[in-house]
């Protein structure tokens, strides 16, 4: 073990995340044994207009559970665009679903959701492809799945911690870009934020400026004291939140629904910022409890959120095929 995993082994933050994170995954279980098991939501398949495909936005896509999500949409009818921060894992990514799906729809796009400019960018790039493909200019699906568990306090162009703008403020700003696209589908459209369980083990949510810029949590906690654990609880509950009041300005007023999804514990990228040897370690222990899953399993949640009937009409958590309306009654992870 090198004496990078050693300081993070020794950490008040490793210990959160393995504890307390621990603690949150068997509470999503009991919560779904005290409610009962529930039934997976009905899917529906997208109902193009006109013989033209329903389009659908996955942010994070090239790797993980967004490349799952795209893979399996496209299955599903959708025309997939693929927003990431990488053009060229992008372009692998489309050429690898291509060469398992021939005729599937895809389209790439570059985006950094660490960066204002960035996110305009790739919202006027979008809307002026949307217009020139459709007599609708309309998309019927966005995903923000994308996010990062960072070690270390990062500060972006935009003034801000680089996790918080990437997991909450980037999709916050994406989606509202979106917003009027997804407004003028003439079929029911939705978002799907991709949350965790480790929302719950925030004590509270602040939302003063200094939180929501990250200052509160780095500026007194430079490198390895940065606390990653609790900032990515904070991103989640955050996301949540935002879901559920989304969901309620839209879903009396439009035909847009908004649907909170947690997969659970999957084996993706997630921890790549963390030694090597305890990220193993980690996966090692969760797949020895049958507890990890890969991502074409995991990305079921990311599907019944995605494609349940519009007429469920709440938000939900989803997970192990099972849904709740109730907000008191969260979902276990998939």
């Amino acid at each position: 073990m090198d004496r990078e995993a050693l300081r993070m082994l020794c950490s008040p933050q490793f210990w959160r995340m393995a504890v307390l994170w621990a603690l949150s995954l068997l509470h999503s279980y009991l919560l779904v044994f005290h409610c009962g098991r529930a039934d997976a939501p009905r899917r529906r398949r997208p109902r193009p207009a006109e013989g033209r495909c329903p389009i659908c936005v996955v942010t994070g896509a090239t790797s993980g559970l967004g490349r799952a999500a795209a893979a399996a949409l496209a299955r599903e009818g959708y025309h997939v665009v693929l927003a990431g921060r990488s053009t060229q894992l992008l372009y692998e990514t489309v050429q690898e679903i291509q060469r398992q799906q021939p005729d599937a729809h895809l389209k790439e796009f570059q985006v950094d959701l660490a960066s204002f400019k960035s996110i305009k960018k790739f919202g006027s790039s979008l809307k002026q492809w949307v217009h020139e493909k459709n007599v609708e200019p309309s998309i019927q699906l966005l995903v923000n799945n994308a996010g990062i568990l960072a070690k270390s306090h990062r500060i972006t162009e935009d003034g801000l911690d680089e996790m918080i703008q990437t997991n909450y403020i980037g999709p916050f700003m994406l989606t509202n870009i979106l917003l009027p696209l997804l407004k003028n589908s003439s079929v029911p459209s939705r978002v799907v934020n991709l949350t965790s369980f480790t929302h719950r083990c925030v004590s509270g949510l602040d939302v003063c400026e200094d939180a929501l810029r990250g200052m509160k949590f780095g500026r007194c906690s430079i490198g390895e004291s940065y606390p990653l654990a609790s900032t990515y609880e904070y991103t989640k509950l955050c996301m949540l939140m935002f879901s559920y009041e989304l969901h309620r300005q839209l879903h009396m007023s439009s035909g847009v629904s908004v649907i909170a999804a947690d997969p659970g514990v999957v084996e993706t990228k997630i921890m790549r910022e963390l030694p090597e040897c305890l990220s193993w370690f980690a996966f090692l222990a969760l797949r020895s409890l049958k507890l990890l899953q890969e991502p074409d399993t995991g990305v079921g949640a990311v599907l019944d959120a995605a494609l349940a009937l519009p007429s469920l009409g709440s938000i939900s958590l989803e997970g192990k095929g099972e849904r709740s309306d109730r907000p008191d009654c969260p979902m276990t992870p998939r």
